[in-house]
């Protein structure tokens, strides 16, 4: 069954590919010849066969410094072991390409800018933007402070990248990824590089987003007085990472709304920005708090789900350390896992470390600018972009003293040239990569600490357990020091004193160690109360961090299905303080017998987005439907310019404290609106809007807000579409198509070390395998398998395949 699945998604891959190719400019010319992938021993056929290749297998390979071993368990997870580090690094960089190069190929690719060599013109602009946003030059500068600052753990961290390479140089054309075939390209030699870029697209994802423009936009339309009532920058109600209780030190520092204005005129941002929360929880409880006295650890990162997996799962033996967990491939060690005596996690720190600036240009061809009293010139950074089909492309990025210039001015939408200044794109002074390579082999608090001080970028809530007992969790990375509101909005900075340029000391990050409640998490909320001497700011979670303080606050004598059944909570404090209020201002007197029964179904809901529920229907639609109304004048200006909108926090806030509020009037009618009026007139919208849906008698949440897991190539034949799963962003199992929990991990830290896991997806990026897709049944009802730390490859008692790896020149037999 799954190979004519294959066949015939191969086939309508084809076809699609052909179809684009006519319709583009430079026709089939850059198609691969038909016959070779029609080729039964070269062609696609090759890979319907599946390249596990069971069985045993042995490979002579340069590079090793004695014989490995890598057995592979019923779900295809490899099982590293070798004598050294560098030769187990070296193994993991090899089976991962085994499994998945074109993956590693691709997104290096879309960071450098460079998919316009593969897909032609059809990503031009995509490229252009990545080289403009700097990405590329940042990792050349990252691989060079990685060198210079590495000492002895850079050899290492490069037998990951020769393991990459012994794999490519062994590769026959007839074994290339099916996608290379399809595209017509073969990989190139693995470098440093190609893994820096990976980290800074990740970097792109987690660390890029900011609302300076739409800060800047909104504060003029409003003024300082309503946007101060409407963006307040702290939820009074939030219960932050690190309680205040156990901060080392404390200020009196109260939050003012930002009141930097942008002097030139508004516009719109050019491009989108990605979604506002990805939604990652991570947490520890203290034996103190568990049914057998072990500590245990949950981590569960949401990020956009693909196939292949952003995840690759593995384990790492050497004589110094036994680790398991899951890696993003193309970069070594494992990120998030655990060994015989630690485990440990990460979230996103989502503060703002990317800021905007205007510029006192000197010249109409704003290529000199003054700063500090003096005149200084632009430098240009001219990138070459190569179009499959197209003469090479040439676009010369101006590059200031903060950055790049992104945008160019538009006459005709009035947007500004502003200055680019992004952590991530500064060079390191720490080899970054050690973090997890030190993770994996640490065994106590202090070496955990000492690996969390090689990291920079971007900042993570590292959480942390011990079988000693310990539990900690630290707000990690590097981070300004900012004055109060710096970097809410647009700035004007003609001197240093404008300027951030120092860094909160790393002992003085936001931590918490073995506190008095029994536990430590986090789940994108803000690090700190406003009481935390050093301001911030940034894009954090008002609901999430709520629930999970408040369940394991109320939960004692813990098991690992107490924490697993926690992962999976769809329960929303949202909608727990939002429909109440709903229901309070709702005039029910000119309802229909079924909208009626609407109203019973959201009465009787127990604010859970369950997947067999209807009322979680009801009360998104209802929601959105009222948020639109309330913020109509938001939604008018922003056709114009990017406008901020307020946050659900604080539109449930002031629909409970200011029924008065001007904001609550619709300016589409000629009456005057309060709260009341909106809320009915909403209840209509989703009645309307809905009705269809409701008809069906067996219509749920689930069906109602999917999932779909598509191929990196968007082809649907590749893809999973339409899983049904529960949860929503404001729920710890806050899944929101195209992102969800992409890896759940639960940890028990007992004598032995007992872990369970899952992701959506599996460890072959081969379609034909039949291991591509196999865990996304379990993943989506909720289930876990268990993690097996091998202490011996013999452990393993039916292993799906044996590789065996010697030193010598590379062949295989």
């Amino acid at each position: 069954m799954r190979f004519l699945k294959f066949i015939i998604a191969a086939g309508i891959t084809f076809g699609f590919i052909l179809l684009l190719n006519t319709y583009s400019a430079f026709g089939l010319a850059q198609l691969p010849a038909f016959g070779k992938w029609l080729d039964p021993f070269g062609g696609f056929w090759n890979n319907a066969r599946s390249q596990e290749q069971f069985g045993d297998k042995s490979f002579h390979l340069d590079g090793l410094s004695a014989p490995a071993k890598v057995v592979y368990d019923e779900r295809l997870v490899p099982h590293i072991f070798a004598e050294t580090e560098a030769d187990a690094l070296f193994v993991q960089g090899y089976v991962e390409a085994r499994h998945r190069l074109w993956q590693m190929d691709l997104m290096a690719r879309a960071s450098a800018g460079r998919l316009s060599e593969v897909f032609g013109e059809r990503t031009l602009e995509v490229d252009k933007l990545q080289r403009r946003k700097g990405l590329a030059h940042g990792a050349e500068k990252a691989v060079t402070g990685w060198v210079e600052s590495a000492g002895d753990r850079l050899d290492p961290f490069m037998k990951y990248i020769d393991g990459v390479n012994a794999y490519i140089d062994q590769l026959e054309e007839k074994d290339l990824p099916m996608e290379f075939k399809l595209l017509g390209y073969k990989p190139e030699k693995w470098t440093a590089l190609h893994t820096a870029l990976i980290t800074k697209r990740m970097a792109q994802t987690l660390c890029s987003r900011e609302s300076d423009l739409e800060t800047t936009n909104t504060l003029r339309e409003l003024g300082p007085e309503v946007y101060a009532l409407l963006f307040p920058e702290y939820n009074p109600k939030q219960t932050p990472i690190v309680p205040d209780e156990e901060l080392d030190f404390l200020s009196d520092t109260s939050l003012s709304p930002a009141v930097g204005q942008l002097h030139s005129p508004a516009f719109r941002r050019p491009e989108p920005q990605g979604p506002e929360f990805l939604g990652s929880n991570n947490w520890a409880v203290a034996g103190s708090k568990t049914a057998n006295g072990y500590p245990i650890l949950c981590n569960d990162p949401h990020l956009a789900l693909t196939l292949p997996a952003i995840w690759f799962e593995l384990q790492i033996h050497t004589p110094e350390y036994n680790a398991y967990g899951v890696s993003i491939p193309s970069f070594p060690g494992i990120m998030i896992g655990f060994n015989e005596n630690i485990a440990w996690g990460e979230t996103n720190g989502s503060q703002d470390v990317l800021d905007w600036y205007e510029l006192d240009w000197v010249d109409d061809t704003h290529t000199k600018y003054r700063f500090d009293g003096e005149i200084r010139e632009v430098e240009y950074r001219v990138e070459e972009i190569k179009v499959k089909g197209r003469k090479t492309v040439i676009d010369s990025v101006r590059y200031t003293h903060f950055g790049p210039i992104v945008y160019d001015a538009s006459e005709e939408t009035g947007q500004e040239e502003l200055a680019m200044h992004w952590i991530a794109l500064d060079k390191p002074d720490r080899f970054e990569p050690a973090t997890f390579m030190d993770l994996n082999k640490a065994s106590n608090y202090q070496e955990y600490l000492a690996a969390l001080e090689n990291y920079i970028s971007p900042t993570q809530n590292f959480v942390f357990a011990c079988k000693d007992g310990d539990i900690a969790i630290w707000v990690n990375g590097r981070l300004p020091i900012k004055e109060p509101q710096e970097g809410t909005s647009i700035q004007i900075a003609n001197s240093s004193d404008d300027l951030w340029n120092t860094f909160i000391p790393q002992n003085e990050l936001p931590h918490v160690y073995n506190p008095a409640s029994g536990f430590v998490g986090s789940a994108n909320q803000h690090s700190t109360s406003p009481k935390y001497p050093y301001y911030y700011n940034g894009h954090f979670d008002d609901f999430r961090g709520r629930i999970l303080h408040r369940a394991l606050g109320q939960m004692d004598s813990i098991t690992v299905d107490d924490m697993r059944a926690l992962q999976n909570s769809n329960y929303s404090i949202r909608a727990e303080e939002g429909l109440p209020l709903l229901l309070q201002n709702l005039d029910t007197t000119e309802l229909n017998t079924v909208q009626s029964g609407l109203l019973k179904l959201l009465k009787d809901w127990d604010y859970r987005y369950s997947g067999d529920s209807r009322a979680a229907i009801l009360f998104e639609e209802w929601w959105d439907a009222f948020y639109r109304r309330s913020w109509d004048e938001f939604y008018t200006l922003d056709s114009e310019m990017s406008m901020r909108y307020p946050e659900d926090w604080r539109t449930i806030d002031l629909l409970a404290t200011d029924p008065l509020n001007v904001f609550w009037d619709d300016k589409r009618t000629e009456e005057r609106e309060g709260p009341g009026d909106i809320i009915t007139l909403a209840f209509l919208d989703m009645y309307e809007n809905l009705k269809p849906q409701l008809e069906k008698s067996n219509y749920t949440w689930a069906q109602h807000k999917p999932i779909d897991i598509m191929h990196l190539s968007r082809i649907d034949a590749l893809s999973r579409k339409g899983i049904a799963v529960p949860g929503n962003p404001s729920a710890l199992n806050a899944s929101n198509n195209p992102s969800g929990p992409s890896w759940r991990m639960v940890v028990e830290l007992g004598p032995e070390v007992k872990g369970y896991g899952i992701y959506p997806g599996g460890q072959s990026a081969n379609p034909a395998s039949p291991y591509y897709d196999q865990m996304i049944e379990d993943w989506a009802a909720g289930a876990y398998y268990e993690l097996h730390l091998l202490k011996s490859p013999e452990e393993l008692e039916t292993p799906v395949l044996i590789q065996n790896f010697h030193p010598g020149k590379g062949h295989q037999h």
